[in-house]
């Protein structure tokens, strides 16, 4: 899967940047969702030039997914760069309190001058900007007490933007989700296909998953061990004779006695997603100096 082969409908991005331009006016803040899990690969690259230099919060969804080493490695790279972070999981609620509050200090002398024009019920407004399936609108539906912004467990939901009030003062405005036409590396492009912020009906699920073994080998073999009974010799192997080996475990055969590698595949990969395999993350913040 070359990264120039995955093309993410480009009209949609320049529909979204249309939008983003439209609405940056009416916002005091920018929350940008990122899945935990991939925080680099999830973040849009030109978000800086797209927000034009409005006040950022990265928040890192499906934190209860994510490897809490690699989640705390992130936060510390994020301040480290005057990045203001914070970790969430919108299924369970876990951080979200905590947004609210964040968007407060980042605006801080926004609301201080409000208050000093005798405003002080002004409510703020944030767009929230993100890949699709990153889990937007679950935080908006979360933040607002209710299902206010339509939700699916499927890349490319929300079409248009929305206008949604929240809790304690804060007006939130879900944009679409959209990729870039071209993503920067093969990497991204994989650690994306394997999130499911690519729709799975356009990848190769075989090879995808052998992407997926390749790193679950080097980091997180005990997980494979525990889960499929994989031995260690197994452990070793190509990702494609251990995906087969997952797959003899699982009694995953076709007739004449040959494994199913398509259905190991698809396994593996919705176990992954799912948090069965437990928490782990694709992506730890780089050790030199970078744009992430």
């Amino acid at each position: 899967m070359p990264s120039d082969t995955i093309q993410w409908f480009p009209g949609h991005m320049a529909k979204t940047r249309r939008l983003m331009a439209e609405c940056l006016p009416l916002v005091d803040i920018v929350l940008e969702i990122l899945d935990a899990r991939i925080p680099k690969s999830s973040s849009n690259p030109d978000i800086r030039k797209l927000t034009d230099g409005k006040p950022l919060l990265k928040i890192l969804n499906k934190s209860t997914l994510a490897d809490p080493r690699a989640i705390k490695a992130w936060k510390s790279h994020y301040e480290s760069r005057g990045i203001s972070c914070l970790s969430v999981d919108c299924i369970s609620g876990e951080g979200l309190a905590g947004v609210p509050a964040a968007v407060r200090a980042i605006l801080a002398d926004k609301v201080e001058r409000y208050q000093e024009k005798g405003m002080a019920g002004r409510r703020l407004r944030a767009m929230i900007v993100g890949i699709p399936n990153v889990g937007k609108s679950s935080l908006i539906n979360r933040l607002s007490g209710g299902k206010k912004a339509k939700v699916e467990n499927r890349p490319g939901v929300t079409m248009t933007k929305q206008w949604v009030p929240a809790f304690e003062g804060l007006d939130l405005l879900d944009m679409p989700g959209v990729l870039w036409p071209k993503f920067e590396s093969h990497a991204t492009g994989l650690a994306l296909a394997v999130t499911g912020a690519i729709k799975d009906q356009i990848l190769d699920l075989e090879e995808i998953s052998c992407r997926l073994l390749e790193t679950l080998a080097e980091h997180y073999p005990e997980r494979l061990a525990e889960r499929y009974k994989v031995t260690e010799e197994e452990l070793s192997l190509p990702s494609y004779d251990l995906m087969e080996a997952i797959g003899a475990h699982r009694g995953f055969r076709l007739s004449g006695g040959v494994i199913d590698t398509e259905r190991t595949a698809k396994t593996l990969l919705d176990e992954f997603r799912k948090g069965t395999l437990g928490c782990i993350s694709l992506e730890w913040p780089p050790k030199g100096d970078d744009n992430a």
